[in-house]
């Protein structure tokens, strides 16, 4: 393209060396032309082959017509300026490809495979299924998979949009292309190639790139009238005007690039910004519709709370401080693995507070555990239990919680005495109130939260995030038509939910979210949208993008029109001329692009500050000093 861009400037520097028209200046133009107006003719062709009869055949008739009336310079400048926009446009739509190979690229190629004790580099696609890698500090991670030994702080932003790095360990997923920053880990593979998260995402993406916008399909629907009418038109200025310089001005300001380049382009700056932030859309037309949505259905568990027990409440009793209370529990609940345990185990880990060896435990199913430590004999477990074994039953008055509100309570003894009780409950995510208040500002005017727990918990739930509407005891066909009651009445409802159990009332709504679905196959095939992390605060950023993207397509739509009617009015009464003609459809053209990617920067916000993961919410260190303190 640009040596026929040379030949034809070389014709102008030969007319302005020689002061006049030559015959080396013509040829010089003449060759130009023709370099750079044969690909425009063949695309034309290929084209015409199909049966399509679109505006690359109006780009080809202006350039023949130039070239039949010996403009030279005027055709090989207008074929400059078209090949240019034609770039623009390729370059535009395969925008998205360009993001997939970006993706494929953070996949390392080798793996360190261990067998029999030995290290072994391979090849990424010669893992299987159980094998067991080492990823060393600084090392991208070759395939999802479960730590079985060590520890370390995962970057897993290209996955979950998080940008503060995970501390994994142990028991922990990981996933491909995901950085370990310090540690060193050894993986047993789950999932490899295409099975990947990232495999999967990649697949998402793809597919979201082939879907059009309802208006992108009108547009593609319509096109084909579009270049006969344009051919009509420049037959009639001929007619009317015989100057063959309107007519090919006319054809070459009709191509409408920029108002072809107004969805895709907004579109992909969209998923661009979306991806991101760990935001996967299936359909591009699910961008449209997000605008539309004035009504949220939240599942609790998992979706506005963490979906396991955290301990929220530590009460100490008979002048035990927090701290003792805290070490004989979790020393003693050490070799168990109830839920309960866990928690006290993961809280003195937070607080750093020292540990003692239990000796002799033994756990009841259901009911608790007793254990010697440090001398003493120490049971935890249900007030029932404790009474069983002995303890006086006083304690229970010291109790100022309610179970049926959602808390689970344990009891700790020493020597038969209680020393305290701990109330634990499934903590509300530190964001969701905050994202619930931000969606009623974008003019959400409904939201709803369903659970299949008891009542009494989703009332304090809905309470303490300031959500009036709630619905407790529910199964899932009655979450499935709470949302068709909802849509019955004019209501566009995104439901949002953990992907699994909620899978029907995520296909009920008009938009269905999965929460935390990175690394779960279910939470990604089950809805239309799919959040890799648990963040609340990308919904609110969701409906800003949706909303956003349509308004940048309207503003593009307008400059595509505003460039072909001005165009073609200025070319009618002879204003322009077909050079000036092509310059205004690449100004056109770079305008829209422009224009659409400001939406790249959208939610740089949520990305820019540190932030802590939103699975917890005040350090319980900070409640390890007195009595009754809340940790949540």
């Amino acid at each position: 393209m640009f040596v026929g861009l040379i030949f034809v400037s070389n014709s102008y520097l030969i007319e302005w060396a020689m002061q006049r028209s030559s015959s080396i200046a013509g040829l010089s133009a003449m060759l130009g032309a023709l370099l750079l107006g044969v690909p425009i003719l063949w695309t034309a062709c290929k084209h015409l082959r199909r049966g399509a009869l679109n505006t690359s055949v109006l780009v080809a008739l202006a350039v023949m017509a130039l070239f039949a009336s010996q403009h030279y310079q005027e055709a090989g400048i207008v074929s400059f300026f078209m090949l240019l926009g034609q770039i623009i446009e390729k370059r535009t739509a395969e925008g998205a490809l360009v993001s997939i190979r970006s993706l494929i690229q953070l996949t390392p190629n080798k793996a360190r495979r261990l067998r029999q004790g030995q290290e072994e580099e391979v090849a990424v696609h010669e893992l299987a299924v159980g094998d067991i890698i080492r990823v060393r500090p600084g090392d991208s991670v070759a395939a999802d998979g479960v730590i079985v030994h060590g520890q370390g702080l995962i970057n897993e932003a290209n996955i979950t949009g998080e940008s503060l790095p995970a501390d994994k360990r142990g028991g922990n997923e990981v996933f491909a292309s995901t950085m370990n920053l310090t540690g060193l880990l050894e993986v047993r593979v789950t999932h490899v190639g295409r099975d990947t998260t990232l495999g999967r995402v990649r697949d998402l993406i793809l597919a979201a790139e082939k879907t059009k916008l309802p208006i992108t399909r009108i547009i593609d629907q319509y096109m084909g009238f579009y270049t006969p009418l344009v051919l009509v038109m420049g037959a009639l200025v001929w007619a009317f005007t015989h100057d063959l310089s309107r007519v090919i001005t006319i054809f070459i300001v009709s191509c409408p690039c920029a108002f072809v380049l107004a969805t895709p382009t907004a579109i992909v700056a969209a998923l661009s910004a979306s991806a991101r932030l760990g935001i996967l859309i299936k359909n591009v037309s699910d961008i449209e519709l997000a605008a539309r949505i004035n009504a949220f259905v939240f599942d609790k568990t998992g979706t506005l709370t963490i979906g396991k027990l955290a301990v929220s409440r530590l009460a100490p009793l008979n002048g035990v401080t927090p701290a003792e209370l805290l070490r004989l529990a979790a020393s003693a609940e050490r070799f168990s693995n109830h839920p309960a345990a866990k928690a006290l185990l993961q809280l003195a880990e937070e607080a750093g507070v020292p540990l003692l060896e239990p000796v002799g435990f033994s756990e009841t199913a259901g009911l608790g555990i007793q254990a010697e430590v440090g001398g003493a004999r120490v049971w935890v477990g249900r007030a029932q239990w404790l009474q069983q074994q002995g303890v006086p039953s006083d304690f229970l008055n010291a109790v100022d919680l309610n179970e049926t509100e959602g808390w689970s309570l344990i009891f700790v003894a020493r020597d038969r005495q209680c020393i305290g009780w701990v109330g634990l409950q499934d903590q509300i995510r530190s964001e969701a109130g905050t994202s619930l208040s931000a969606l009623r500002q974008a003019g959400v005017r409904r939201i709803a939260m369903i659970s299949g727990d008891r009542q009494p918990v989703a009332a304090r739930v809905a309470r303490e995030m300031g959500c009036d509407e709630f619905q407790g005891d529910c199964l899932p066909h009655h979450k499935v038509d709470l949302v068709r009651q909802m849509r019955a009445k004019g209501y566009h409802v995104a439901v949002v939910g953990d992907g699994v159990n909620d899978a029907p009332a995520l296909a009920a709504g008009d938009l269905g979210i999965a929460m935390g679905a990175a690394g779960s196959e279910v939470a990604i095939h089950s809805a239309t949208i799919a959040l890799m992390n648990n963040d609340l605060r990308r919904l609110p950023f969701l409906l800003q993008l949706s909303r956003e993207t349509r308004k940048v397509i309207n503003q593009n739509f307008l400059v595509g029109i505003g460039f072909v009617l001005g165009g073609l009015a200025l070319g009618t009464l002879n204003y322009i001329n077909p050079v000036v003609a092509a310059v205004l459809h690449v100004a056109g053209s770079l305008l829209v692009v422009l224009n659409s990617f400001r939406l790249v920067r959208q939610g740089e916000d949520l990305e820019s500050h540190a932030r802590r993961p939103a699975t917890a919410t005040t350090h319980p260190s900070a409640a390890i000093g007195k009595p009754c303190a809340e940790t949540a």
